[in-house]
């Protein structure tokens, strides 16, 4: 049985639930992997990038405290979080579509995404 991406330290529902939506659904899922071309893969669907988020799940995967990365492994860190967002930035139109798809998807209502309201009720105007 698959280990849930949420046992992993430092990643909870709300990462779990992203990693889900560009095809990881566990743990060992994301460990194979790893970190670096999972999340570019959240990048690549349109995932807002977050430095903090990124150096948690790394540190996650290597079993320690999101806190504990500081000195010249931050900055190391930080280059490769760099690096991943200036190639989801120029990634080819065709992986870029991806998102507008999703969004269009989501209008008609066949799937949900992440900044959708999850009531059935409209929405005042």
């Amino acid at each position: 049985m698959p280990t849930p991406i949420s046992q992993i330290r430092n990643l909870g529902p709300a990462m779990a639930e992203a990693f889900a939506r560009v095809g990881i659904q566990s743990a060992e899922d994301l460990h194979e992997l790893g970190p670096d071309a999972a999340y570019g893969r959240l990048l690549a669907q349109g995932h807002r990038p977050h430095f903090i988020a990124y150096y948690a799940m790394v540190m996650g995967l290597q079993g320690r405290p999101w806190n504990d990365c500081q000195g010249a492994e931050k900055t190391a860190l930080r280059a490769r979080f760099d690096a991943l967002k200036a190639a989801a930035k120029a990634a080819p139109e065709q992986q870029k579509g991806h998102a507008r798809m999703d969004a269009a998807l989501a209008e008609i209502g066949v799937i949900r995404r992440s900044d959708q309201p999850t009531s059935s009720r409209p929405e005042k105007k």
